[in-house]
């Protein structure tokens, strides 16, 4: 049997998780204050005279307001000058003001008022010509302001969202660090829970309990995969059980104050044959390329070609082709789990310090099995670091 897979049973591992013992502190008001500075030179460089946030994870970033969007307007103008406006129904109020951490203009909308009416008064009152909109903004709402106000140029906010957000503070990154250490260990427990026969909802289950007996709340998603099923990158529908000599994949991650952890482990129940450590070794050498490449100026892209010349030359691929590599080898993270830039060819947006991206070439063999290593790193001055260990060999994937 592989070390550290099995031998354990449900109550025992959840039993001994207890609370994150020394979690790292929330983004604070001075730091938000920051934020909005940064956002407002970025305006200035786009020659745009405001940015307008909706609800959800740019909201939370410039303003801590943990909402998700719905279909009522609920957004925050951020000037070049000036307090920023926040824009929210009047029933809501109460919810905003014990959320909101920054100084703000709130004005607010009945049910049968128009919240876009509102966004072109003070467009007008703070004589602004031409309106940045956050790229996460629904096209219908973009389409009410647009006729609210048919003389506000509207643009693409996404230079300035991106140009914050992309780029983690300290305390992002710790707070990341943790997210990420905390999914490690739920990994840890998972692997040793596995018996033959155990389904795969017994398995989401102890992931979920285990992430909110850490102190999250829950997992924010999971996929659990047994053997041919690992031979898709987001699995198959339906129960799965063990069997001696499956590949296991599981996925999953949770938020701590918002920022996301995703990691993925890949590894045998029982002893692994000749291919599945030949195929594991490939996947191990691949995420390593990628870490080495990865250094402050080189373009995304190139991260994402290291990892694929391991691959090729091993005779897998050449690009999409299978076996090898199906998707980019990875994304961005922060408060939202998908976010720029992409270690993706075609995405030449250079690395930088703070940047912060999961790795993971997954190697699929088609109809057979699919092996993927998800980690995670952070550029620095002088290349890159992990936020938590890789998995070290197949025979002792924790170590």
């Amino acid at each position: 049997m592989t070390r550290g897979i099995g031998g354990s049973t449900y109550a025992t591992e959840l039993a001994e998780l207890a609370p994150w013992p020394d979690p790292a502190p929330p983004i604070g008001r001075d730091e938000l204050a920051v934020r909005l500075e940064k956002a407002r030179h970025l305006l200035a460089e786009a020659g745009a005279d405001a940015l307008l946030v909706r609800a959800g994870p740019s909201l939370r970033y410039f303003a801590g307001v943990t909402w998700g969007a719905s279909e009522r307007l609920v957004a925050m103008l951020i000037g070049r000058r000036g307090p920023p406006i926040v824009f929210c129904p009047a029933l809501e109020l109460g919810s905003l003001q014990a959320e909101l951490q920054v100084e703000a203009d709130v004005r607010l909308w009945e049910e049968d008022e128009s919240p876009f009416a509102l966004v072109a008064s003070a467009a007008t009152e703070r004589s602004i010509a031409s309106l940045a909109v956050d790229p996460d903004m629904a096209f219908a709402l973009v389409e009410e302001i647009r006729k609210a106000a048919p003389s506000l140029q509207l643009i693409s906010g996404t230079a300035i969202v991106n140009g914050c957000r992309m780029y983690k503070s300290p305390s992002e990154l710790a707070l990341m660090r943790q997210a990420k250490q905390m999914t490690l260990e739920v990994h840890r427990r998972t692997a040793r829970i596995l018996r033959e026969g155990i389904g795969t909802t017994e398995v989401r289950a102890f992931v979920d309990e285990a992430h909110r007996a850490l102190g999250a709340a829950g997992s924010s998603f999971c996929m659990v995969q047994f053997g041919r099923s690992t031979a898709y990158p987001h699995g198959l529908p339906g129960e799965f059980r063990l069997r001696e000599g499956d590949l296991v994949l599981i996925d999953t991650g949770c938020t701590v104050q918002g920022y996301h952890s995703d990691i993925t482990r890949t590894y045998v129940f029982g002893a692994p044959d000749g291919e599945q450590r030949w195929y594991w070794e490939i996947e191990r050498t691949a995420q390593q390329a990628a870490f080495e490449a990865a250094r402050p100026g080189v373009p995304c892209e190139a991260v994402d070609a290291a990892a694929r010349r391991v691959l090729e030359a091993a005779g897998l691929g050449p690009d999409y082709k299978l076996p090898g590599l199906p998707h980019r080898t990875g994304h961005g993270i922060g408060l939202a789990i998908h976010e720029p830039a992409y270690l993706v060819r075609g995405d030449r947006t250079p690395l930088a310090p703070g940047m912060c991206f999961s790795n993971e070439p997954m190697i699929v063999v088609p109809e057979r099995f699919g092996i993927r290593l998800e980690d995670h790193f952070h550029v620095t001055d002088e290349g890159a670091a992990w936020f938590t260990d890789p998995s070290p060999s197949i025979d002792a994937p924790f170590g």
